[in-house]
């Protein structure tokens, strides 16, 4: 269902119920004032010369006193509006006005799922924490040398911070270095190199390491952050893999011999899944898509307990590009388990295989009227879901914010794991027919439904407070970083403002000005009670005078 348009609505319905409850109470402290301070007659005989008599010899000073009131009283109503809104989140009057309006106007009141959600988060509080903000090497992170570094040439900007090529560099001396390598020269150059912040003294590392011996951390160096073509890095990247193979099996027949045997071991091991994988990602830049499936899955049955590169997330993206959707619903099988941890990746996949089997023949009208079906109730809540966990996704899928090249680190649930799964993912969004329109009509509806405060979570943990920090590190500054929790004001909150401002205006120009503004509000409340006293006069001409007698005198 289109949850934007029906958020519309709602908050037309309390709009009109806010402004005649707040009219009506005007009027009717108007009238206990009449009544019991300056005692004014009710009879309706005598009622409209009572009143054209009181409203003639009003002073100033009432109209001072009038506008001065509700400023007061409008003033009171936005500082309570604002409490409630600082401590819970939502609109005190939008909410009570919906809440009522809804049942009597036949609606669905949705609060008995909230509260069963917000039970939930009691249990969720007391589940083991995780790292909230742990940062996570991007599984689709390009090339230095022959992506980002061609963007700097072309635009003059820095794609990446120092923060995030730091965390690059730690990841290089954790995964390519061991405690030996000081035995052997052309190694103990590498573990210096990695560890350069001049990315031209690297390359002269990495050269005069080639120099002594063929050496793959070296080839792996040269092909990120020198090859300035996806072609010369994967030329680089096949004399990495010779060396690297040579050197992995040296090392595999001499593992259990010692401590430094196997640490030796588990680098080569590195380095030979890390060469491999980018050999990978390297066919899939040059359009040879069906033999980078086959080497990640090659890859990833060859080393089944390297997770930590994420190769299934590699492999996903590369058949979604085959439109092999059977084969992406088998990896999603294995990986969207409860068991393991999440992705952007993981979770909006799932919503887009669900989205596609009803998008293309989805219409919010149509499902507005009789309902949603089965299918399309599965879809909606796998993109709610998707959009529980990352909800910074939807608005760079839909184009309303503009994209940038992925950072090499990202963080999970943040604005750069967005970023990197929108810039790989949008197209197979764009290729499925409808899906981009089912995301648009009900992504927003995901808000309402994960209870409030976010110390609960609704399907996934609570939404971690620190994402704001970590991603302005990672993200170049010339990028508007995605805020989430960022709500904006309340309508009513803004609705209160403007009239407690309106009528503080007022009285101000009433007392500096009384005669004209009091010609003002003589001639404001004439036009106001001219269609009563047209009613009245025709009323008084059709009954006869024995009846209006008798009405009067009730």
């Amino acid at each position: 269902m289109a949850e934007a348009g029906a958020g519309f609505v709602e908050q037309l319905k309390a709009c009109a119920v806010w402004s005649w409850t707040y009219l009506w109470a005007v009027w009717f402290f108007l009238v206990l004032f009449l009544v019991y301070v300056l005692r004014v007659p009710l009879r309706i005989n005598d009622n409209w010369s009572a009143v054209s008599m009181f409203l003639n010899t009003l002073t100033p000073k009432f109209y001072v006193a009038l506008t001065g009131t509700s400023s007061l009283i409008s003033g009171l109503i936005l500082i309570f509006e604002w409490w409630y809104f600082r401590k819970y989140g939502t609109s005190f009057i939008e909410q009570v006005s919906v809440s009522h309006l809804r049942p009597l106007l036949g609606g669905v009141d949705n609060n008995s799922s909230n509260n069963s959600n917000s039970s939930n988060g009691d249990s969720d509080s007391n589940r083991q924490s995780v790292s909230e903000c742990k940062v996570w090497r991007n599984p689709l992170n390009l090339f230095r040398g022959a992506e980002y570094n061609r963007y700097t040439w072309v635009t003059g900007r820095e794609p990446l911070t120092y923060y995030d090529m730091n965390l690059s560099a730690q990841d290089h001396q954790t995964f390519f270095t061991c405690d030996s390598d000081h035995l052997r020269p052309a190694d103990a150059i590498m573990q210096k190199a990695w560890r350069e912040r001049n990315p031209q003294a690297r390359i002269s590392a990495a050269h005069e390491a080639l120099e002594i011996n063929e050496c793959a951390t070296a080839y792996i160096l040269l092909a990120e952050e020198e090859a300035t073509t996806i072609a010369e890095a994967e030329k680089l990247f096949k004399q990495a893999l010779k060396a690297g193979d040579g050197c992995y099996r040296r090392s595999q027949q001499l593992q259990h011999h010692g401590s430094q045997y196997e640490a030796q071991h588990r680098r080569d091991t590195n380095v030979l899944v890390y060469i491999k994988r980018r050999l990978a990602m390297c066919a899939r830049r040059l359009g040879r898509t069906r033999e980078a499936v086959k080497m990640m899955r090659d890859l990833m049955k060859e080393f089944p307990l390297l997770s930590m590169f994420n190769i299934h997330e590699n492999l996903l993206e590369a058949l979604l590009e085959l439109q092999a959707y059977a084969d992406v619903q088998a990896v999603l099988a294995k990986y969207d388990d409860i068991s393991l941890p999440k992705s952007a990746t993981i979770c909006y996949t799932a919503a887009l295989l669900k989205a596609r089997a009803v998008s293309d023949k989805f219409s919010p009208e149509a499902a507005s009227r009789r309902g949603l079906s089965t299918a399309e109730m599965n879809a909606v809540e796998a993109i709610h879901r998707a959009v529980e966990f990352n909800p910074h996704v939807p608005k760079y899928l839909l184009e309303m914010k503009s994209l940038i090249l992925p950072p090499e680190h990202i963080l999970k649930r943040g604005d750069s794991e967005a970023i990197a799964y929108a810039f790989f993912h949008l197209a197979h969004w764009k290729r499925v027919e409808g899906a981009l329109n089912l995301l648009h009509c009900t992504w927003e509806g995901t808000f309402r439904m994960i209870p409030y405060p976010l110390e609960k979570g609704h399907l996934f943990y609570p939404y971690p407070i620190c994402t704001e920090t970590a991603d302005r590190e990672l993200l170049p500054s010339f990028h508007e970083v995605s805020v989430y929790p960022k709500k904006e004001l309340p309508f009513f909150i803004l609705f209160t403002a403007g009239l407690c401002s309106f009528t503080a205006m007022l009285a101000l120009l009433t007392h500096q000005f009384p005669e004209l503004m009091g010609v003002f509000a003589k001639a404001f409340l004439s036009t106001l009670f001219a269609p009563l006293n047209f009613v009245m006069e025709k009323v008084e001409s059709i009954l006869p005078s024995s009846l209006w007698h008798q009405l009067t005198r009730i």
